[in-house]
């Protein structure tokens, strides 16, 4: 065997490029090359053999009486030469193969080869990285370009975090190691190019499956997602299995499995509440860690009114309208939230509340009132009248007061206290 086909079988070893593959690519440049001496190639061919590597280039030639064209003609009598079957307007092929041409095979084969391990090498990263589109992978800080950041995926190839997708409050150094979400793998002259980012929703959703088992196999499903990159986030999530509580199962013991998905996302807050059919119940929990005396419900308009604890206003709303937004966001409703003093000074409260809640002529009476309608959805600003910079409850509650409720770590009350200790217990 020759030196140049023990060369392509330590190739297919070590690449995982097929030799056939290079053979025939080899082939077609030397039969490329022949135009070069013969002025055209459409009646040649180059054959190189798979056991020795030796290569021949034969013409394709037809038997006639009186040669007029060499390139393409035969005598009959060469012809009769090669064989005695020969007859006027037969194809022969005839071997043509240059004195140099090992030279210029040589060449040819080692140009071929370097391109071929190249476009192999392209191929193979991009379904690498086609593969985990949509999915999550972890990333090394190489440096900064620009505004935008240089990132190891893999130690296989390098993606740029642009500016646009990182989180405004997050700052890396070199070596630092973040998860990333894929968003998109496209295939260039140059090689793959790998799209990345650190605030796309799905981020969140995929560090879930990773991080817990029941979301991983389908029992416990995450049904939306609202976030708001490197502040805070929302997931509604549902059980499929009755024995199973979603969001037990999501905040693992004493909290494990929630706060290693903080970590990952440098301390971003995440509410994980239960996901429900009914929009009241829905709109109810997503206004979570706040409680909610009543929730009425539109649905042809997507519209919800919301009435909480005066004490609770300020948290219902968040800072800077945060929470009504997020919770916006998540049920796909316009949420108008007031406050129990707020709601009987303009509805006449106790004329219509009830053991039950509101009766429903307290809906059509609240849609007329055009002045206390407070919308809450993605462009709306999430301040009350009547109350500024964000101090929304009455008294002497402040932001202050809600900042701790708004922590994680002690889950806003002892209704959830309760349920944490629950969750520690499975």
């Amino acid at each position: 065997m020759s030196e140049l086909m023990l060369a392509l079988e330590q190739i297919e070893k070590e690449k995982g490029i097929e030799r056939e593959v290079i053979i025939a690519a080899i082939e077609k440049s030397l039969l490329d090359a022949c135009k070069k001496d013969f002025g055209k190639s459409e009646n040649i061919t180059v054959n190189m053999s798979r056991e020795t590597g030796d290569i021949e280039v034969f013409a394709e030639k037809t038997v006639v009486e009186e040669v007029e064209d060499d390139a393409a003609e035969i005598s009959l009598e060469r012809a009769k030469m090669i064989s005695s079957k020969y007859e006027v307007g037969d194809l022969v092929n005839v071997e043509i193969t240059p004195k140099n041409f090992g030279r210029i095979a040589a060449q040819q084969a080692r140009s071929v080869i370097v391109q071929a391990i190249k476009e192999e090498e392209k191929r193979a990263l991009y379904g690498h990285f086609y593969c985990k589109e949509k999915d999550v992978v972890t990333g090394v800080v190489q440096r900064y370009v620009g505004r935008n950041i240089s990132v190891s995926l893999d130690d296989k190839m390098d993606a740029l975090l642009m500016e646009n997708e990182q989180i405004k409050t997050e700052h890396y150094r070199p070596t630092d190691r973040i998860k990333l979400y894929i968003v998109e793998v496209k295939e260039t002259n140059r090689g793959p190019k790998v799209v990345v980012s650190r605030t796309h929703p799905e981020l969140v959703k995929r560090l879930f499956e990773k991080e817990v088992t029941e979301v991983a196999d389908g029992t416990v499903e995450i049904k939306a997602i609202s976030r708001e990159a490197g502040s805070r986030s929302k997931i509604a999530v549902w059980s499929n299995d009755a024995n199973v509580d979603p969001v037990g199962a999501c905040v693992g013991m004493n909290g494990n499995r929630v706060n290693t998905i903080v970590d990952d996302l440098k301390g971003e807050k995440i509410d994980i509440i239960t996901w429900s059919e009914d929009p009241a119940t829905f709109i109810e929990n997503s206004l979570s860690p706040s409680k909610v005396v009543s929730v009425r419900v539109n649905e042809e308009e997507k519209s919800a009114f919301v009435v909480v604890p005066d004490y609770q206003l300020s948290l219902a709303i968040g800072k800077e309208g945060q929470n009504a937004r997020l919770a916006a966001r998540l049920t796909g409703y316009k949420i108008d939230i007031k406050s129990e003093s707020q709601a009987r000074e303009a509805y006449d409260y106790d004329e219509y509340y009830d053991e039950d809640g509101y009766a429903d002529e307290y809906d059509e009476d609240y849609e007329e009132n055009d002045g206390y309608i407070d919308e809450y959805d993605e462009d709306a600003e999430y301040t009350d009248n009547g109350y500024d910079d964000g101090d929304y409850a009455d008294g002497d509650y402040d932001e202050s007061e809600y900042a701790a409720e708004e922590e994680y770590d002690d889950y806003a009350d002892d209704e959830v206290q309760g349920e944490n200790e629950e969750y520690s217990d499975e």
